[in-house]
């Protein structure tokens, strides 16, 4: 799976919509599942596409999605990545997807986050907001720092991961 960015091709309403028939697949009513939780998206793009806005594609559907902001915060000494909102396909919601699956999709969005910190969107630390407390089990392993994890720090407080990145390697020219 990818994160891409919500593209023209790709907007929060065809999301929504695609969201709407897995919903109903299993007898949900769209309309009352989704009150509250896609609000922020709702907001977000009311007047077009919004560019802090991104998803988690497999190539043909959408399982996640998310905001992710570059910005400065007086606690660090560079930019970071944050992301919230986090909203997830209905089926993995509904029980659809299994757990497994449900924590796939959680450390492929993560993951996507980092990538992003070391590419399109470079930053010094990341601050991912969960769904909920209970998904940092999904992270625990990585607040052993190793050598050859990316971070030099990472915590997990209630439902924020919060990491810094080591600096990227420059391999020696010869």
């Amino acid at each position: 799976m990818r994160l891409l960015p919500m593209s023209p091709d790709k907007p929060w309403r065809s999301i929504k919509a695609q969201w709407k028939k897995d919903a109903e697949s299993v007898g949900e009513d769209f309309s009352t599942f989704s009150n509250g939780s896609y609000a922020a998206f709702d907001a977000l793009t009311k007047d077009g596409d919004n560019p802090t806005l991104y998803c988690l594609s497999d190539g043909e559907k959408i399982h996640a999605a998310c905001q992710v902001s570059r910005l400065m915060m007086s606690k660090f000494p560079t930019p970071i990545l944050r992301a919230r909102f986090v909203v997830v396909s209905p089926l993995y919601e509904l029980g659809v997807a299994s757990a497994v699956q449900y924590a796939q999709t959680m450390v492929a969005l993560f993951s996507g986050i980092v990538w992003l910190s070391r590419d399109t969107l470079s930053a010094g630390h990341v601050r991912f907001f969960l769904k909920s407390p209970g998904d940092a089990q999904f992270f625990a392993a990585l607040q052993v720092v190793t050598e050859l994890s990316p971070f030099s720090a990472f915590a997990v407080d209630g439902a924020l991961i919060e990491c810094s990145l080591k600096e990227a390697e420059v391999p020696e020219m010869a």
